[in-house]
Parts: C-alpha cells; structure tokens; sequence
C-alpha cells in the first residue's frame, strides 16, 4: 500500500488513465493493470483511482474483443468493488453490471473467474447493490458456472451466489426457483477443501431465513454432503460452517429437525463439540446448532443415544425434550423402558441436580412409582434388605 500510495502521490494516475483510451490494446492493459494493483490495497487508494476517472474508461475497455484486456479490466473494477458500498455504486454507476453479466457465459475460463468474483464484490455491500446484479439476469445461467471445468471459476461463482443469498428471503427465494439450491448441492459435494466453504455458506444463509426455503434445501439433499463435510473434512473453520449451516436447517420446525436426526447428524455435532481438539468456533458453532436442532426435535428414537454420550449441558435439552413428549405417548413410554432410558435416568438422579432433577422428576411422574422403584440403583438393596429383615412363620 505504501508504494501505491506513492505512486499516487507523484500524480502517476494522472498519466495511467489516459493510457485506457489508446488504440493499442497492450497498452490499454498495462494501464488496467496497474490501476487495479492500485486500487486492490486500500479504500483510500480505490478512492483515489475513482476520482481519476478510470471507473467509465475501464467499463469501455471490457467492452473491447481481446479477452485479455477484459480479464484485466473486469480484475480491475473488482479490486474497486471490494473495499466499500459507495465504490461499487460507482462502478455500478458507470455502467458495468451490464457489460460483465453476459461474460458469466464466455467460454474463457479465467475471464469468467474475474466476472463473478467482480460481480460478487458488488453484490456483497447490500440489497440494493445485490439487486442490480440479480437484475441483470446472471440466473441461472452463473449454475452453468458451478460446474465448470475450472475450479475457481466454479468458486467464485458460489461466492456470487452466497453474497446474493445473504441478504434478503426475496433473493434467497430467486435463487431456489431458478435451480440453486440442488446446484449448490452438487458444488459442495464435489469441491474439495476450502473450496467448499462459500456453497456450505450460500445453503446456510438461504435455509436461515423461512421454513419453506429449509425445505427446499432438504429436498434438494443437502444433509448427506454437509455431515460428510462435517465428519471428514480436516479444517476446523470448514466444519464449524457446516455445523452452523446444518442448525439453521433444522431450527425451524419439528420435521426438519426429524431430518437431521434421520440423516444421523446430532450424534456428529455432539462429537465436534466434545472433541477436545475441537477450536473454540466449532464447539459453540456445534453446540449452538444442536440447541436450535433438539430444542425442536421430537424424534425419540434419535435423541436417546444422545441421553448417554452428551455432556450435562446437552443431557438438559434432550430431557427437556422427553419431559414434553413422554406424557403424550404411551409407546414412546414404553420404549423408553424397553431401551435402559428410565434406568439411566435413575442413575443419572443420583449424580446431578437442578434443572436436570427437575427434569427426571417430571418424566418419572409419567411412570407409576413402583416402575421407577424397580429401576432406581437402591432397588437390589432394599429388596436384599427385606431377605434379611424378613422373619418366616417357623410354624
């Protein structure tokens, strides 16, 4: 930035716009060139570049045939976009959503890598901004781009996508009709590494904002790759996304959360979030989404392997859940039986207190007291007591 800031300062920018209105299209491109690597540092210095006047030159340069000066020129208007809402609105402004959208469907691939990540740099400050380029009708021709040959253009077109997707349900809305949330899928269960993080980002903002559009993330198969991710995936950061984007999947009602279960991911949340090694972001990540996940699930089967495995302050959501859905049920109670859960919770009465007792309490008062006897750990000693203090009639 220091250099930038220098070169600034000897009125070089005076000098290099001008250079994108000559007719050798080489020399358009070193001036494209070297305004973005100005303009890529700092706000200040993109500031200083549109003040130049270069933001309508180099709208004119992408409209040039040689790919290499639109390359450079869309690479340009990018490192503008990025720093902050009113230097996108400028190169919006000067007319370039319309001149970049249609190059989503060029054939050259690192010209495509340049257009979405410029696209999503204008898109990302807010709805307004996300509007013009939705606007310009890039769906669903940018999920073309999500299978491209090339992997950063199939990553920066799920970075368009999620800068889309995060702001408003109406967006997020779009793009479930036009086809992505099954297209974001596929991404992510086919990218590899950190790759995979802005298609886990986009389904997470898009299930986050209605039950209706989590549904259309379930439907499309979103919780087999996302737990895959969740268990195999080395990076922390990556599976603290998917935990994040799995608990605003099922936080909505109890059939989304029966969803999770079925596609066995609390077990797998539970482990991320005891695991030692675990950062602290995947932890809270995981345990705030298994909160939102069994505050609403009601899938008993599912939650009584939890009832053993989890931690004190998870044991409190699942009997929460039990104490709610046990007096409604008379083969859920039975099952419970069947399965040790009325005896682990004996057990369990013995070392805990507080909310938990509370809790034991009220699903005990679903069973007669002589069940609960029967299954309490003192129960053999006092039977054992009454051998030895039993008196038989010698008569």
């Amino acid at each position: 930035p220091d250099l930038s800031q220098a070169v600034v300062d000897s009125n070089a920018l005076e000098m290099l716009v001008p250079c994108l209105e000559e007719f050798d299209p080489t020399v358009k491109e070193a001036a494209a060139w070297a305004i973005g690597y100005i303009a890529q540092h700092t706000p200040g210095l993109a500031q200083h570049v549109v003040d130049a006047g270069a933001v309508p030159l180099l709208v004119l340069c992408i409209q040039e045939p040689e790919i290499t000066l639109k390359r450079i020129s869309a690479s340009s208007m990018g490192d503008i976009c990025k720093h902050s809402p009113e230097l996108a609105q400028s190169v919006v402004d000067a007319g370039a959503v319309a001149y970049l959208a249609p190059l989503i469907l060029h054939p050259d691939a690192k010209l495509k890598r340049q257009v979405c990540g410029a696209l999503a740099h204008i898109a990302k400050h807010s709805v307004d901004l996300a509007e013009v380029v939705v606007e310009a009708e890039i769906f669903p021709n940018i999920l073309n781009c999500l299978k491209d040959s090339d992997t950063m253009v199939r990553k920066n077109a799920a970075m368009c996508i999620r800068e889309i997707a995060k702001h408003t349900p109406e967006l997020a809305k779009l793009i479930v009709n036009s086809g992505g949330a099954a297209a974001l899928v596929d991404y992510v269960f086919e990218a590899h590494g950190n790759n995979k993080l802005p298609g886990i980002m986009a389904i997470g903002y898009i299930a986050a904002f209605s039950e209706t559009l989590a549904l259309a993330v379930i439907v499309s198969k979103a919780i087999a790759p996302l737990k895959d991710a969740l268990v195999t995936e080395p990076e922390d950061h990556i599976k603290a996304a998917c935990a994040w984007t799995l608990g605003q999947i099922g936080r909505h009602t109890p059939d989304h959360a029966r969803a999770l279960a079925e596609g066995d991911v609390l077990r797998h949340l539970l482990a991320c979030m005891v695991h030692e090694e675990s950062s602290e972001d995947l932890k809270t990540k995981s345990k705030r989404a298994l909160k939102a996940i069994l505050a609403k699930c009601t899938h008993l089967q599912a939650l009584q392997p939890l009832l053993r495995d989890s931690p004190v302050k998870v044991q409190k959501y699942v009997l929460r859940q039990f104490a709610q859905l046990l007096p409604h049920d008379v083969e859920a109670r039975r099952s419970f039986v069947q399965s040790g859960g009325l005896q682990f919770l004996q057990e369990l009465n013995e070392t805990v207190g507080g909310k938990l007792t509370e809790f034991i309490t009220q699903i005990n008062n679903c069973y007669p007291p002589e069940v609960v006897e029967f299954y309490s750990p003192n129960y053999s000693k006092t039977l054992l007591q009454k051998i030895d203090e039993y008196q038989p009639d010698a008569a």
